[in-house]
């Protein structure tokens, strides 16, 4: 090991939990996607792919999102919940969330499935590319 290596640290999470990444769908300034413009987020999952708000209460701080895009440097913050809502909240200092699932509640992070994420943007629909262990 190199002096400037790191070893790995990796937490210790239920089974349950997934990376998660999603990336930009089709839309007309994409027609082909982008494999640019996406997430990763850090979940836990129930055996249908929803995610599990009981795992999630439990392992809030391990509960994370990165917004990537091309150009700009990673975008770092966490997966809360606000009543029934999944939000993206970068600014842990401040009381805005940046973003927000759209109707996560209900959506199954499987791979080839879409879910869409109010941006500042407006509405975009991202595919589920890969749903990995940690």
């Amino acid at each position: 090991m190199s002096q400037h290596s790191q070893p790995t640290v990796k937490l210790a999470l239920p089974r349950q939990f997934r990376e998660i990444r999603l990336e930009l769908a089709r839309e007309p300034d994409h027609p082909a996607g982008s494999r640019q413009h996406g997430y990763r987020l850090i979940a836990p999952l129930d055996a249908e792919g929803h995610i599990d708000v009981h795992l999630w209460e439990l392992h809030r701080v391990a509960c994370r999102v990165v917004r990537f895009r091309p150009g700009e440097d990673d975008e770092v913050g966490h997966l809360i919940r606000r009543g029934a809502h999944w939000v993206f909240h970068y600014d842990i200092m401040g009381s805005d969330d940046d973003e927000s699932g759209y109707r996560f509640s209900d959506e199954r992070f499987v791979v080839g499935e879409y879910v869409s994420i109010h941006e500042v943007e407006g509405l975009r629909t991202f595919q589920v590319t890969s749903v990995e262990h940690l």
